[in-house]
């Protein structure tokens, strides 16, 4: 099982805080982003769109990303900001 949490934004989007998903083998970005599709389009095409921060077992990643059971994901609006 892995932990898929939404931050800030992409709560609201996906409509939960947190999700729990079941898988038998590791699975690459593209597939988790087409199983959070089935409950939640939207979110599904943002992270298709690269649209959002990836964070895996709390250090950054990527689409290339390969997530294995027992992992922690994350996804978090892009910043922006400073002075």
């Amino acid at each position: 099982m892995i932990t898929v949490k939404f931050f800030a934004s992409l709560k609201a989007i996906a409509e939960r805080e947190e999700d729990h998903i079941e898988i038998e083998n590791s699975i690459s970005m593209d597939q988790l982003s087409d199983i959070i599709s089935k409950t939640s389009p939207k979110m599904g095409d943002i992270i298709r769109d690269k649209k959002v921060m990836i964070s895996v077992n709390q250090e950054m990643a990527d689409s290339d990303t390969i997530i294995h059971d027992g992992d922690e994901v994350a996804f978090l609006p892009p910043f922006s900001g400073g002075s």
